[in-house]
């Protein structure tokens, strides 16, 4: 079947353009663009048959269809030539039953999916492998691209760099200088990326990316451009599958730039759209308090949105305060009667704590998630009996930093509830005795 898709304006305006196109705005509104797909001609196959080939392809080996994002191929970038996708085996991760912790909360059905089981260790992966890969194919085909370049916190320097390296394509990735933790600076460097570290936070990086991109053989990687968001949709429609396609009560994502919160919400509706569910989540957006743009719009009924400056704080990846996707979000809210929340930094420094204390290691940016599940519990707006996702956004050791402040009591405003500390003794063992005893008693 020659299923394909396009760019087609966000707002609504005519015309389409080819996903090979280096564009990034409507030309008529300025408004960003979105990628759409053939729905009549995937409608050609049924649902049954659409979950039944995704769940074929969980366990087969042939290329490219192993990763769990190009498992579902026909629906991310169906024109893509398979000589040209670029993957790291990204996607398929795990749907961890956080029971334990669920309990804590006095929920009986409490699931964390964990993106950050990836490649460079967080869900960008699954956005930069589309990403890469069709401009993998524009190269192929002709267009002029020198460079992939990109303003990031950290997780999205680290997939481009690793990305373009296995496809044999140069990066430059900018960075606020000393805002990203040493992992998040060390991954692109080792991929052999330009790294360029700016006396600024990110919306500095976005503004300065966003003119550099207008150069001729620059390609902008941040999520405005929307190929990014087609592999991202995939953890909507993984959870479904792992659920034996049965849709959850609520997701739960933390938000920055906020481009995951639509991708999340492009998942659901092309499943809806394809009959492979007939219902739809609700959808909380996490926001650190230090950077919370989006959760103030929302607390004014999303009638006017402001940037902000945003603050410090420990969950850096989310650290935005003027998100390029906020329209985007706020239409993926309304569909899914979303709420936004936010957590301050003891609130999400104590929830990745206790979630760490039942199994887990949680990055910053997933305590913001777990801290706004708990004020949802409180509130009675999710209940005992309900199933609920968090989305964990990325692996807790990049974030070892934090972890160690955590423990150590040196994350300045938070007066741990759980530290942990080595006990230091000799080789002696009557003394490991007494303490091991002391600590089990």
């Amino acid at each position: 079947m020659d299923y394909r898709c396009a760019f087609r304006c966000v707002a609504g305006c005519e015309g389409s353009y080819d996903v090979e196109q280096v564009i990034y705005h409507c030309p008529k509104c300025g408004e960003l663009l979105e990628v759409r797909h053939d729905l009549d001609a995937l409608k050609e196959r049924n649902a049954a048959a659409w979950t039944r080939l995704f769940d074929e392809r969980k366990s087969t080996n042939r290329w490219p269809y192993a990763s769990g994002i190009w498992g579902k191929k026909e629906w991310v970038m169906p024109q893509l030539d398979d000589d040209c996708v670029v993957s790291l085996h990204e996607g398929g991760t795990n749907l961890f039953w956080a029971e334990r912790y669920g309990k804590t909360l006095g929920l009986q059905d409490l699931w964390i999916k964990l993106c950050g089981n990836s490649h460079t260790g967080s869900f960008k992966d699954l956005g930069m492998t589309v990403l890469v890969s069709v401009v993998k194919q524009m190269i192929k085909n002709g267009k002029p691209i020198k460079a992939i370049v990109c303003a990031s916190t950290g997780d999205t320097s680290a997939a481009l760099a690793a990305y373009c390296a296995a496809a044999g394509i140069r990066s430059a990735v900018l960075l606020p200088r000393g805002k990203v933790t040493t992992t998040q600076l060390v991954q692109p460097l080792a991929n052999g990326a330009l790294v360029c570290a700016l006396d600024t936070d990110f919306d500095g990086c976005m503004e300065i990316v966003q003119r550099l991109a207008k150069e001729e053989g620059i390609y902008l990687a941040n999520s405005m451009n929307s190929l990014r968001l087609e592999g991202q949709k995939t953890v909507a429609i993984e959870i479904v599958q792992q659920f034996d396609w049965e849709v959850p009560d609520w997701v739960i994502i933390p938000g920055g730039n906020l481009g995951n919160v639509s991708a999340l919400g492009s998942g659901f509706d092309m499943m809806l759209a394809l009959g492979l569910i007939s219902k739809k989540p609700r959808i909380c957006v996490a926001q650190a308090q230090a950077a919370n743009p989006l959760y103030l719009a929302f607390k004014n009924g999303f009638d006017k949105f402001a940037p902000i400056t945003a603050q410090a704080t420990e969950a850096s990846a989310i650290r935005i305060g003027n998100p390029v996707s906020i329209r985007r979000a706020i239409r993926t809210l309304q569909r899914y009667n979303g709420v936004v929340e936010q957590a301050s930094e003891t609130e999400l420094a104590e929830a990745a704590a206790a979630a760490d204390r039942t199994g887990t290691f949680a990055c910053p940016h997933t305590g913001v998630a777990l801290a706004a599940l708990n004020k949802l519990v409180q509130r009675g707006d999710i209940t005992k009996d309900q199933r609920v996702v968090v989305v964990s956004t990325a692996s807790g050791l990049k974030f070892t930093d934090f972890k160690v402040r955590y423990h150590e009591n040196r994350i300045e405003g938070v007066t741990s509830k759980y530290p942990n500390q080595p006990v230091q003794l000799p080789n002696e063992y009557e003394q490991v005795k007494r303490a091991v005893f002391s600590a089990i008693d």
